[in-house]
Order: C-alpha cells, then sequence, then structure tokens
C-alpha cells in the first residue's frame, strides 16, 4: 500500500473516532502541536523516518517527546503507528487529517496571487465571491505577484482561475490572430 494511501486511511481512522468520541479538538490540537516539532526538529524526522530504529524504539521517544503534552488518545495513535512500522507517516498523517477536517467542515484553501495588495474590502468581497462560485467557505492566503500586470490569479485545489491582465492579453493575442488566420 502506497504511503499516501496508508496516510490517508489513517487520519480518516483518527478522524472518525475523534468524532465519535467527541475529543476532535482536542485530537486537532495535538496534531497541530505535533507538525510544529516534527516541523522543528530534522533529527527527530530522521529517526522516525530509519529502518534501521525498531518501533518499539520509535514509540518510546514520541512517548518521552510528547506525554504530558498530547492527550492519552493521541499518544495511543502515535504508539499505534510506531508499532505498525507506520511512524514515517506522521507528518503525512496529520496533514492528511487537517485536508479530511477542511473537507467535512466545508472550507477549501485558495492560494491567490494579485498584482497589487488588496484592500481589506477587496479581499473580502473576492473570497465571497470565490466561496459563491465553489459553494464552500474559502480560507484564502494572499500573495503579491508584480508579473500579473494587475488583476488576480487564484488557485483552488486543481483549478486556477486567471483573472489577470497578462491572462487578457494573451486571449486577446490568440483571438486576433486566429481572427486574421
Amino acid at each position: 500500500m502506497s504511503s499516501a494511501i496508508a496516510s490517508r486511511r489513517y487520519a480518516s481512522a483518527l478522524l472518525d473516532v475523534a468524532v465519535d468520541g467527541n475529543f476532535l479538538e482536542t485530537v486537532t490540537a495535538d496534531l497541530q502541536q505535533i507538525d510544529e516539532v516534527l516541523g522543528a526538529s530534522r533529527d527527530l524526522q530522521l529517526a522516525l523516518k530509519s529502518p534501521l530504529i525498531k518501533g518499539d524504539l520509535k514509540s518510546s521517544i514520541l512517548e518521552e517527546i510528547f506525554s504530558g503534552k498530547v492527550c492519552d488518545k493521541t499518544m495511543i495513535f502515535l504508539k499505534l503507528l510506531s508499532h505498525k512500522k507506520r511512524a514515517n507517516l506522521i507528518a503525512e498523517v496529520v496533514t492528511e487529517f487537517n485536508a479530511l477536517l477542511d473537507e467535512k467542515n466545508g472550507y477549501l484553501n485558495a492560494d491567490v496571487k494579485s498584482a497589487v495588495k488588496l484592500s481589506d474590502e477587496q479581499a473580502r468581497e473576492l473570497v465571497n465571491s470565490l466561496s459563491s462560485r465553489t459553494g464552500k467557505k474559502i480560507r484564502a492566503k494572499m500573495s503579491l505577484d508584480a508579473s500579473l500586470i494587475g488583476g488576480f490569479t487564484a488557485k483552488i485545489g486543481d483549478t486556477i482561475l486567471d483573472g489577470s491582465v497578462s491572462h487578457q492579453l494573451q486571449l486577446l493575442r490568440k483571438s486576433l490572430s486566429s481572427a486574421t488566420a
């Protein structure tokens, strides 16, 4: 089984148990903390991915780091991953868990690039427009891209909405060249 499939299955199982057991907020906060620790420690990442370190030792390492900092249920989950020789997937499981939680709550992440900084009102209108277009709540990450000349692009999942001036000029160029041919 590929790591992506396994990560999604473990994340889905954890989400289901957390929802059924009514401790979703606790697990979500725990996973955020785990993700931060993993992101800050390259040594921990390497230890969890190493095939030379046995699952029991990985479990002990995780227990030493997170015991008292995460709830018992999250700790049991981490130990389960270690004993199933899946400790190397913890970061991927956290990512998948967050994606499944967003999906469950009706959120989509959008990467919005604009030629100039949008005012708060413009950003809010853009997010509302994207939300009505997708039928889901949008969590937008705004950034600047001077190469756009004007307008914006929004990437939502695999979909790219291009309302930039440079894209409009390309469309106009294609339209004019096909009309003369």
